[in-house]
């Protein structure tokens, strides 16, 4: 693909590709470039645009990219090359060594309404931030919060999401309304049954640290319109990884 060709690429999935918004650049990114390829707006063995183009289309630094393209290339969704005709090409995914994995994906999202339990979620979640901030707490109850964050900064990766869970349910239980935390703990499994479909990818691991550590942050200082901004955010960022992977 010559420069004029390449930028005719990029020209056409102009539509698909915007600028992502400021917390969430890595997983957005994520989203969008998993969305051109799932809808098939770069077909199976043609490649992505380049680097540059990319990363300028979508607003991200290109070290941001290659992590996206990274994380594409470990999911055997695209392959690197090198040399003059090299660049990031989309492979075709084997269906024998994903089925399981796709099919129970399949199953779980035509289980539930998933942008429902996605806005749910977040009104929730949004919700219960702002609350404990306003409301203040305890030093006992501070002392859960912190444990809780503590808590998934020592998990190994395989024990990280269920550590993440804790700790988005201790501030639900801590908001002072029990339907509100009950509420949460069901729309939370859901979340979790989808979650458990996807890749568990590193650097959103270290993103949603970084927005857990902003979001005690603000609840410890009663900050109630930044908790509310942080966890917004937060939910966002989950939301964009579940739209790009899910089918």
């Amino acid at each position: 693909m010559d420069e004029l060709e390449e930028g005719a690429a990029v020209h056409s999935l102009a539509p698909f590709l915007r600028p992502v918004r400021g917390g969430n650049g890595f997983e957005e990114a994520l989203e969008q470039i998993l969305q051109i390829i799932r809808l098939g707006l770069v077909p199976h063995g043609e490649r992505l645009p380049a680097e540059r183009d990319l990363a300028d289309r979508l607003g991200v630094s290109r070290v941001t990219l290659r992590e996206v393209l990274k994380v594409l290339q470990d999911q055997g969704i695209v392959e690197s090359r090198r040399g003059r005709y090299g660049g990031t090409f989309v492979l075709r995914r084997p269906e024998p060594a994903d089925g399981a994995r796709a099919n129970e994906l399949r199953r779980r999202v035509a289980a539930v309404e998933v942008e429902d339990t996605l806005r749910f979620r977040e009104v929730l979640e949004v919700g219960a931030a702002g609350l404990v901030a306003e409301h203040g707490l305890l030093p006992e109850q501070a002392g859960r919060l912190r444990a809780a964050l503590a808590a998934t900064r020592d998990a190994p990766l395989a024990d990280y999401r269920r550590a993440d869970t804790m700790l988005h349910l201790t501030l639900a239980d801590l908001c002072g309304s029990p339907t509100l935390a009950a509420q949460y703990a069901a729309v939370r499994a859901t979340l979790n049954d989808l979650l458990d479909c996807i890749p568990l990818l590193v650097r959103n691991l270290e993103h949603s640290q970084e927005q857990h550590e902003a979001l005690l942050d603000a609840v410890l200082e009663g900050d109630a319109d930044g908790a509310r901004e942080v966890m917004r955010e937060h939910c966002a960022g989950t939301a964009a990884l579940l739209r790009g992977f899910l089918p």
